[in-house]
């Protein structure tokens, strides 16, 4: 039995509703309780919470359930008397949204609001009810898009014979429907995902120090989502520091932080994040973490103290493609993998943080993460040019020092040919990275750009 004293003590507010006599619009306030976290309507106390009570309990009871059944789909409410009022509880339900009249309406702070038609779209989609990896690619034209060389590409990925015709194997694998391509198939297909979700690409970026004030290095990948996670776990080999390490038959390279365990981070923030955000995946590397962050948040139904054991996937056809791509595993397993890779690799376990809006994983770095038997050392391919460059360069050099120092005269041969590809290999920094074209723009080495040139013992001669 509800304590309506405490209620009334309370005020009216998100769960609850003081109506002086039975209502002509109880039915929208029941379906907005329903559609938020439900609540209490006390029939028989005023607006300034006075109990004026109401008569004819037994009708009234019969009234409120007749009118909670009309909603679609149906709601079931508790109804009981506490003195002269009667109580109408409305407990959380798990099968919204819910209408009235065919309406529908939305509990907003101590009101009832209608919900406009594009509040209903968005409340289908954070219930679930609605996935937008499978909905219509209307912009996504097969006959332009889906080329011999890409289509030989995904079969391959996906493991397929390329000889079938595309567009029945896309239809058996659920990418096509009588619609069009959904956007998996779009998000799978393209050349450029932009094009079709303009913020379903992955942003990439080095700082300096661990704030983001000095950016030494930005990427914007947006091919397909198979080549973009090719392409960032690329990225990581390049700006993370590698390690030798010395066993019976020689030597192996390895990255200071377990590739598997980023990997699964990133196929995570790809399989998992929300394609209608205004945001894309970020992945930031600072002196002293890596995180990789998520846009949406966890989807409808999932908790965070789910994560590790259980996963709701937020893009199920999405997911089960990535699956048969061999890039994910069992559902749910995702957050014990990555633990058990980092304990396995000897560094500590990353940080994850959850708002309703993002999702951020965050890998330690630092130098006693390394096991005590591995020698840090960084050897990146260096070409010649590139060589002489990070030979010539001395302290902080402005272009025009360097291009005298090397003996060069021709600007842009000297740009495409040195200074780019010290710069893009993560040899060489700008001092004013925030204004690349600055006049006072200066360059110097990196701390790989310092172990690369120990290392290879690269002279400025010709």
């Amino acid at each position: 039995m509800p304590n309506i004293a405490n209620f009334i003590a309370l005020g009216e507010g998100f769960t609850t509703e003081f109506k002086r006599s039975m209502p002509s619009d109880l039915g929208r306030e029941i379906c907005a309780f329903a559609n938020a976290t439900g609540g209490v309507i006390l029939i028989g106390v005023d607006d300034a919470g006075t109990v004026v009570g109401v008569r004819d309990h037994n009708r009234l009871k019969s009234q409120v359930q007749s009118i909670s059944r009309s909603a679609d789909p149906p709601l079931a409410v508790e109804v009981e008397s506490e003195g002269d009022v009667l109580c109408v509880t409305v407990p959380e339900q798990h099968g919204k949204p819910y209408s009235f009249g065919g309406r529908f309406y939305i509990r907003e702070g101590a009101t009832c609001q209608q919900m406009s038609r594009d509040e209903i779209r968005d409340f289908f989609f954070e219930e679930g009810l609605i996935r937008l990896d499978e909905t219509p690619c209307n912009a996504f034209d097969p006959s332009v898009e889906i080329t011999a060389a890409r289509w030989a590409d995904f079969a391959e990925r996906a493991g397929i014979d390329s000889g079938l015709d595309p567009m029945t194997v896309l239809e058996n694998l659920h990418l096509v429907k009588e619609a069009g391509v959904t956007h998996a198939g779009a998000w799978l297909l393209a050349d450029d995902i932009t094009r079709f979700t303009l913020q379903a690409g992955v942003t990439c970026a080095v700082f300096r120090g661990s704030a983001k004030t000095h950016i030494l290095d930005r990427k914007e990948f947006r091919g397909n989502l198979y080549a973009i996670y090719q392409d960032v776990m690329a990225y990581f080999q390049a700006k993370l520091n590698s390690a030798l390490i010395p066993h019976a038959q020689g030597r192996d390279e390895r990255l200071e932080l377990p590739e598997s365990a980023l990997r699964e981070a990133l196929v995570n923030a790809i399989a998992h994040r929300d394609y209608r955000s205004t945001a894309n995946v970020q992945v930031y590397i600072f002196q002293n973490r890596v995180e990789i962050v998520t846009p949406g948040g966890l989807p409808a139904g999932m908790r965070e103290e789910d994560l590790g054991s259980k996963s709701v996937p937020r893009n199920p056809l999405l997911f089960s493609m990535l699956y048969r791509m061999k890039l994910v595993e069992q559902i749910g397993s995702g957050i014990r993998r990555i633990h058990d890779a980092c304990l396995e690799h000897g560094v500590a376990e990353p940080a994850i943080q959850v708002s309703p809006d993002w999702l951020t994983v965050t890998f330690p770095r630092h130098e006693a993460a390394v096991a005590p038997h591995v020698t840090p050392h960084v050897t990146p391919h260096v070409p010649p040019h590139v060589g002489r460059l990070i030979a010539a360069l001395e302290g902080e050099m402005s272009r025009a020092e360097l291009m005298e120092v090397l003996g060069l005269a021709d600007r842009r041969h000297f740009a495409r040919t040195y200074l780019q590809p010290s710069v893009e290999a993560g040899l060489v920094e700008m001092t004013l990275p925030e204004s690349p074209r600055s006049r006072t723009q200066r360059y110097r080495l990196t701390i790989l750009g310092r172990q690369a040139r120990t290392s290879q013992q690269y002279t400025n001669g010709p």
